[in-house]
């Protein structure tokens, strides 16, 4: 015992490293390049990501980030939180057919999932039914077919409301959508104070994805402030209202932006409901706060606990008491990091996600099925996603640690930047009037685009790399293919239901009564009309009487694999006629001269669409002359070192050109003898953080590919 404890050595005697210290090892190494260049990362939102992180960046004096369960809630909302029994697992459906989306729901409650998001049609969500004349373009697209309450009995038959939470996506139609799920919990005898739904009505998020808000934003607003008044009194258990930043975050926001938005978005359905007659509380916990996240799990934990932090300072400066009033938050993996192609990868990217959400401290989590971006996901695909949430929770036990980014000089410092940049965006929204303002006047769209752009280069160099796409796409897979609902007989099946409930109900004076109803009545009314068969276009016509939405430059989603996957849809589309684009490989030298160019060449090409033709090594111009006549190629590529560059350029280059090349391309950075090569017959070069996605298109252009 002795021995060994003389053996042991305590931190005492090692000497202390400090930081300047190992910044000036750290320079030694670099030899002069810049520190801040090499080893300091820039996010979109301005934070520099350190290569280190010490007490210096977060000295936890006064522990800003507080305890769990206490302000300023930036590690929760409640001491334990989901430790004991996990999140809320909710996976979203948009099967079209209510039938199919019945089953599609009872088999994934059977499979662990715990509530449903239940996504209506772009029909549905514009306030008309199946059979309107001008739906005809939209019934049965991007969701559900959920016309009436006998289409939602189908749809949630077998699902018991008091138990299983229902989250409705109806779009600018959310009180109607709600008024017709009460009808369906009152029909079948359930005590409305035991139902657990989300209504989700966010007229803002209406206003910028579309373009607009059918009836406008202002009866938006007011229907809003009717729906939380109404259902604080009679679903205490349900929320009534959601500020969502999905379609900021899809268009390329940055998680500050996302924080920003989100609050001003939030204060402005506070004092919507609160002149309605809610307190500051009492309209607090009608909201659910919906984010979005990528596959940066650090820096979309830190947007989340920062969320978190912010809003307990808003609910502060309001006179805010109750912790109840606390953020309430729903988040899903972002759109616009899925991709068509290589769908697989997307089940990585959607795990990184759900990580990120639940180490964030989200109550509850939507996984997407790797399909998304393809069509209608099957059983197989919505398995794997809810069962990513379930591995993540139950063999990973994720929810076990409370906040396990805190105290993490890294994660806290992250928190506490975005924070402030969030605070600061969110009150320039508001010197400006608002939410609604902002978007109406284009500055919200003038933010997030500004940042877009410097996001599409990095894209476009493969900076941000998009595996499978822009970085080692896989020419040859097999396409998932999901097969597109029929949506003329869908359609015509729901025109045929809404016929026969029409039938068997005189309803045209209970949607009367909607239409008439006094202020703060309308949803008692809509409830007892949806339950006397009124339809949602019906109930949503009374409300807002006037249709005609306002116009406001809507806010496009821009995937990140998008401008890449429209390339290789252009050479699909070619090769379908046999005129697949092809690009010819002249390989020069030994293996090891060529072999990383080559490598770099063929990923390069591929992200196009391109089928790549690699030579074996070759000696001599003449011998690539041959091999590129053999190859059927318009376009050759040499590759090699740039130690053999300086002397085979001049002969192979020209020897290409006459074999019939129309464009020889030079794999590598010319440096000081671009302009040799170029009098060689060298037209282009390619090379790390060169614009891959510019040279593709200008080459699939002079094949003809692309117009």
């Amino acid at each position: 015992m002795s021995e060994h404890h003389e053996a042991t050595l305590t931190l005492d005697e090692f000497e202390r490293v400090t930081y300047e210290s190992w910044r000036e090892a750290v320079e030694r190494d670099l030899k002069g390049a810049p520190f801040e260049k090499k080893l300091v990362t820039h996010t979109y939102e301005g934070v520099d990501v350190l290569p280190l992180y010490t007490s210096r960046e977060w000295s936890g004096a006064g522990d800003s980030s507080g305890f769990p369960g206490f302000a300023p809630f930036t590690r929760g909302v409640e001491p334990m939180d989901h430790v004991k029994l996990g999140w809320d697992i909710r996976q979203e459906f948009v099967e079209s057919d209510p039938a199919r989306l019945n089953e599609a729901i009872l088999t994934d409650l059977a499979g662990g999932v715990t509530s449903a998001h239940l996504r209506f049609d772009v029909a549905g969500r514009n306030g008309l039914d199946g059979d309107d004349a001008s739906a005809a373009a939209l019934a049965g697209r991007d969701g559900a077919m959920l016309y009436s309450v006998d289409d939602l009995d189908r749809a949630l038959n077998g699902v018991h409301l008091e138990m299983i939470g229902v989250s409705l996506e109806a779009g600018g139609a959310a009180a109607a959508a709600a008024a017709l799920l009460t009808a369906l919990a009152e029909r079948r005898g359930l005590d409305l104070a035991q139902v657990r739904a989300h209504f989700n009505a966010d007229p803002l998020a209406v206003m910028s994805r579309d373009g607009g808000m059918p009836g406008g934003h202002e009866r938006g607003f007011e229907l809003l402030g009717e729906l939380a008044t109404w259902t604080r009194k009679h679903l205490p258990k349900s929320r009534s209202v959601r500020v969502g930043t999905a379609p900021y975050h899809h268009a390329g926001a940055t998680a500050a932006q996302d924080l920003g938005f989100s609050m001003a978005t939030a204060v402005a359905y506070l004092r919507v409901m609160t002149s309605a007659g809610l307190s500051i509380d009492e309209a607090a916990q009608q909201l659910v706060f919906n984010f979005g996240v990528g596959c940066n799990f650090f820096l979309a934990g830190a947007k989340l606990r920062a969320a978190r932090r912010l809003w307990d300072r808003v609910l502060e400066a309001s006179g805010s008491t109750e912790r109840e009033s606390r953020m309430f938050m729903h988040v899903k993996p972002s759109r616009r990091v899925f991709t068509r192609r290589d769908p697989w990868v997307n089940l990585l990217r959607d795990t990184a996600c759900v990580f990120a959400a639940s180490v964030g401290g989200a109550q509850v989590v939507t996984s997407y099925p790797l399909d998304l971006a393809i069509g209608e996901p099957n059983e197989f695909s919505r398995r794997i996603a809810r069962n990513t949430q379930l591995i993540l929770q139950e063999e990973s036990h994720l929810h076990r640690v409370m906040d396990p980014g805190g105290g993490s000089w890294f994660i806290e410092s992250m928190t506490d930047e975005l924070a402030e940049r969030g605070w600061s965006i969110f009150q320039d929204i508001e010197r400006r009037g608002g939410m609604a303002e902002a978007l109406r006047s284009g500055w919200v769209h003038e933010q997030i685009d500004s940042v877009f752009k410097a996001r599409l280069k990095n894209v476009s160099t493969r900076k941000d790399a998009i595996t499978g796409v822009s970085e080692f796409p896989n020419m040859m897979e097999e396409p998932v293919r999901r097969e597109e609902p029929k949506f003329a007989e869908l359609r015509e099946r729901a025109g045929e239901r809404l016929a026969e409930r029409h039938r068997a109900a005189d309803t045209d004076e209970l949607i009367g009564r909607v239409g008439g109803a006094r202020s703060g009545a309308t949803m008692n009314a809509a409830v007892k009309a949806a339950a006397g068969g009124a339809s949602l276009g019906e109930l949503f016509g009374a409300m807002v009487k006037d249709r005609k939405a306002e116009e406001v430059a809507p806010i496009s989603p821009h995937p990140y694999a998008a401008p890449f996957e429209a390339l290789r849809d252009a050479s699909d589309l070619a090769a379908e006629g046999g005129l697949r684009p092809r690009v010819f490989l002249a390989n020069m030298g030994p293996v090891a001269a060529h072999t990383a160019r080559t490598g770099f060449s063929r990923n390069f090409f591929e992200a196009g669409g391109f089928e790549v033709i690699s030579s074996e090594p070759m000696k001599s111009g003449h011998e690539a002359m041959e091999a590129f006549k053999a190859s059927g190629a318009n376009i050759a590529v040499i590759c090699s070192s740039d130690e053999l560059y300086q002397t085979m350029v001049w002969e192979t280059a020209p020897q290409l050109r006459e074999a019939g090349a129309r464009t020889v391309i030079l794999a590598g950075y010319p440096g000081e003898l671009e302009q040799g090569y170029r009098e060689a017959g060298v037209g282009r070069f390619i090379y790390m953080r060169c614009d891959v996605l510019q040279v593709l298109t200008e080459l699939l252009q002079e094949e003809g590919v692309l117009a």
